[in-house]
């Protein structure tokens, strides 16, 4: 069970950082699935539901392998501008 909040603030923060991907992105298609499940479980924290620990680990594992494989797809803005093939 969960008992600081520390683990529900972290899957917040990825459920928005998943919501804000680009549509056209293909991690964006990748992680709608994965932001509903977090908001599940935030839903059922914020019903009060006391929330396993080993239910969170997988999810926080599986945002920050979508959002990190989402952030190699975005152009360096620096190789953009100078013409450069990313």
């Amino acid at each position: 069970m969960v008992h600081n909040q520390q683990p529900i603030e972290i899957l917040r923060l990825l459920a928005a950082r998943l919501e804000r991907l680009s549509v056209d992105s293909h991690w964006a298609r990748r992680a709608a699935g994965l932001r509903g499940d977090i908001l599940s479980i935030l839903q059922e924290s914020d019903d009060g539901t006391p929330i396993e620990a080993d239910r969170l680990a997988p999810l926080v594992a599986h945002a920050f392998e979508i959002l990190n494989h989402a952030a190699h797809d975005i152009p360096d803005s620096e190789n953009h501008k100078k013409g450069a093939n990313p």
